[in-house]
């Protein structure tokens, strides 16, 4: 089986891979939400801000900030990948993912990224915000990793969420099968936050490991649609996404279909600590945040845009 594909067990018992549920939400879609993080991305985005969304797999984390150096972890590791001298903490090749070590681990140093629900089960935990969305005209929206890799289980989820009057938003990368997000999980929702990295297809595939073809399809296609609101969203990333060159030509791509609303997502470098806490080889390590001169640039192209808080 490929690392990043949902094993047929999963499939067939509806279940999904979750990272974390963020309650209270306010910055993804209107009102109190709650930010359901799926695990498993179809991208391979270098500059990736939730690394421990990528994978469909249960993965160990470490914090060396929290660790208290107690030495539980490596007394409790089987397969002796665990050393308190290394900085690295874990040999990743000789780590099964038994996660003892974190059944052990006194300050949270290590956790697991990813657990499985059955949709009643994640429908329940949802529902225990119901009142937040009812007062505030809030909701649910649907993150990741990329939601659609789970398509049928967000299906039967958006269903049931619909059926008690729950908002629903979904951000996506907007690489899906057209068909089935169509028929299966677009009649349920309310509201879509899509990516918009590149334009050019060549740097799409250099940066994300994948063309654009199909992603700007499935945009054009919910365009045309035009029955729920569409938000195209730019992942601001400096000498990458964030060039003067790239930024007008989506600027200019998004004016052309007459779009004039775009959500601008500023970089944060703090990403780069959860990566190497999972072991991940760094691509891209920019360790700040974007300087001024690099915010005037870009205000200044999207001058004509709704861009929100940016």
């Amino acid at each position: 089986m490929k690392p990043n594909a949902i094993p047929d067990k999963e499939k067939a018992e509806t279940r999904a891979r979750i990272v974390d549920l963020k309650r209270n939400s306010l910055d993804d879609g209107p009102g109190i939400r709650t930010l359901i993080f799926f695990k498993g991305c179809p991208l391979r985005c270098v500059w990736c801000h939730n690394p421990e969304t990528k994978h469909t797999y249960e993965e160990l984390m470490f914090d060396a900030k929290v660790c208290i150096s107690c030495g539980d972890c490596a007394a409790s590791c089987k397969e002796h990948a665990i050393d308190p001298a290394d900085p690295r903490r874990i040999d990743r090749q000789a780590c099964t993912r038994c996660m003892d070590c974190v059944d052990v681990c006194p300050s949270g140093a290590l956790k697991r990224a990813g657990r499985l629900y059955t949709v009643d089960a994640l429908y329940s935990e949802i529902m225990k915000d119901e009142p937040f969305y009812r007062y505030s005209s809030g909701g649910v929206t649907f993150s990741g990793g990329e939601p659609a890799v789970y398509i049928h289980f967000i299906s039967e989820l958006s269903r049931k969420l619909k059926s008690a009057g729950i908002h629903l938003n979904i951000e996506t990368c907007g690489l899906y099968n057209h068909a089935l997000f169509d028929n299966l999980v677009l009649p349920y929702l309310d509201m879509i936050f899509f990516d918009i990295k590149f334009i050019d297809p060549v740097l799409h595939k250099q940066y994300t490991g994948s063309t654009n073809d199909i992603i700007m399809k499935n945009f054009l296609s919910l365009h045309s649609k035009n029955n729920i609101p569409l938000i195209p969203r730019v992942p601001l990333i400096p000498g990458i996404t964030a060039t003067e060159q790239n930024l007008a030509s989506i600027a200019a791509f998004l004016s052309g279909h007459g779009i004039k609303k775009v959500e601008l997502l500023a970089y944060n470098p703090l990403w780069t600590d959860k990566s190497s806490g999972l072991g991940h080889k760094l691509d891209y390590d920019r360790k700040k945040f974007m300087d001024k001169e690099e915010i005037v640039m870009i205000k200044q192209i999207f001058s004509n845009f709704d861009t929100g808080k940016f």
